[in-house]
């Protein structure tokens, strides 16, 4: 590793670190600042947040390489993620804002789970508790594989140094600083991935002569890479369905329980859109101009994965190369550390304090907080270890199955009042179920399995909204006092958004 690299390197992890510091002194001494940072994140920390802790590596690795093997029809992924998004902000962010303070001042999704329905079984809680600890536990293992790999590949350096480095900088501002270090680290390297991806296409453009050579070199390569539509329906279907698993991301729709105000969501809106449209427009550019990149430098890429890297490395000066590969670790630990904390605030409010120590102070709890996101770093690390594709594999679907076991639950309980408990757990059951039997299910039609077919986003989103009317028309109707604090998140919404 050469010496500017280590230095550009260096100071970023730095930064991160002294972030946490300033946090740390800030928002961490009672169990609201530090999972939630008081609520009290400004519109442009909530959007950048959201959308790094949202990407991760995907935007910078994931879709460059996509567009570099398939071409330009990966633009409907895009476009079902920019609605998502988008109808995330409109429709959830406001109500959930809202409604997270008027039911119990929740500052957890099983905690506002169990306030809005009034369970008292608290049976509710516990199946949310367990899908987000479980599955975001080995989410963050593959963040960390993620960051052992990027050192192995692009420093030269063991992938074990990789991943202790990556682990040990997310451990200790996330551990320290809690949600306000989590959310303010978010938004510096939100930062950096935006100028990296805006960046690396346009001097890669430059060094191949322009638009017009760079089309005309990968028309002569695949002409099909051109088109936007050389899928089938059901393929289209699939890659716009990933829009809808915005509405079920604890990691994502957190933030929103935690800005200023509801009033302040529209401006957040605004600069989150625009800043993932610029985002993915660079992302899917990186892979394009790759294509013709690679072709007219002769040079081998043996990951596709990896032309995002490539390009830093061949096009720029080492100490701009570690900025820009700055950019791909910031995405990463974006993720991780937003799953860090997601899965200790379960541990620690929905378990630990709602089961273990009722009465436990604000200290305690914090400290046990504290505890949580070093006891899960620790398993995921342990995780990371194995690169076994089935843990791979596992996370890969994650997006689908917190899409349907949360998204249309959360919907609905801000939409329908006559939504019970039964049903809320009903469809949580139904949608997590559905994802896995249609991604794991020895089941093929056609010589095809379910999930080629179609993702099983579509079918576990539809399922698990359908569960939720039928149980919720079948069983009690809400009792007044829940009616009446429905209500009242919609006068709040009506009168603030």
């Amino acid at each position: 590793m050469s010496v500017s690299l280590l230095i550009s390197l260096t100071l970023y992890f730095a930064a991160m670190l002294l972030i946490g510091l300033y946090a740390y002194r800030r928002s961490t001494d009672d169990v609201a600042g530090y999972l939630l940072g008081g609520r009290q994140l400004g519109p442009a920390v909530t959007a950048l947040s959201a959308g790094a802790s949202d990407m991760s590596g995907w935007i910078i690795m994931g879709l460059p390489g996509a567009v570099y093997l398939s071409g330009l029809s990966n633009i409907w992924i895009g476009l079902g993620l920019v609605a998502g998004a988008y109808l995330n902000y409109l429709l959830v962010a406001p109500r959930l804002r809202a409604y997270t303070e008027i039911a119990g001042d929740s500052i957890t999704l099983p905690d506002f789970f169990e306030n809005r329905f009034e369970d008292s079984s608290r049976l509710l809680r516990i199946v949310a508790s367990i899908v987000i600890i479980v599955f975001f536990t080995v989410y963050t293992s593959s963040g960390l594989v993620g960051g052992g790999k990027l050192f192995e590949n692009a420093f030269n350096q063991s992938y074990e140094m990789g991943l202790y480095i990556t682990a040990g900088v997310v451990v200790i501002y996330t551990l320290f600083g809690g949600f306000l270090a989590v959310s303010m680290t978010d938004f510096v390297q939100g930062c950096i991935m935006f100028a990296a991806l805006i960046l690396v296409p346009i001097v890669a453009v430059t060094e191949l002569g322009g638009v017009g050579p760079v089309i005309n070199t990968v028309s002569s390569i695949d002409p099909s890479h051109l088109w936007l539509s050389n899928l089938s329906i059901a393929a289209v279907i699939s890659s716009l369905a990933w829009g809808l698993g915005y509405f079920g991301q604890p990691h994502i729709i957190v933030r929103f329980m935690a800005i200023r105000s509801v009033g302040e969501i529209k401006l957040a809106r605004r600069i989150g859109m625009s800043w993932m449209i610029t985002c993915l427009l660079g992302s899917m550019a990186v892979g394009f101009v790759g294509i013709a990149f690679v072709a007219k430098a002769q040079v081998s890429l043996t990951d596709p994965e990896a032309i995002f890297i490539l390009l830093s490395q061949l096009l720029f000066h080492p100490f701009i190369t570690g900025f820009l590969l700055a950019a791909v670790l910031a995405a990463i630990m974006s993720t991780v550390s937003s799953q860090l904390l997601v899965t200790s605030s379960s541990l620690t409010e929905d378990i630990y304090k709602a089961f273990l120590q009722k009465e436990a102070s604000q200290q305690q709890l914090v400290f046990v907080g504290r505890l949580c996101v070093a006891l899960v770093a620790g398993l995921a690390i342990f995780l990371a270890h194995n690169r076994d594709s089935s843990i791979l594999q596992l996370v890969s679907h994650a997006w689908a199955g917190f899409g349907a076991a949360f998204g249309p639950m959360i919907l609905l309980s801000l939409y329908w009042q006559r939504m019970t408990s039964a049903g809320a757990l009903a469809g949580i059951v139904v949608g997590a179920a559905t994802v896995l039997v249609w991604i794991y299910a020895p089941i093929s039609i056609a010589g095809q399995s379910l999930s080629q077919i179609i993702y099983a986003m579509v079918p576990g989103f539809l399922l698990s909204t359908l569960a939720i009317v039928l149980v919720s028309r079948l069983t009690r109707k809400p009792s007044k006092e829940v009616n009446a604090a429905f209500s009242a998140m919609e006068v709040r919404v009506k009168s603030e958004f």
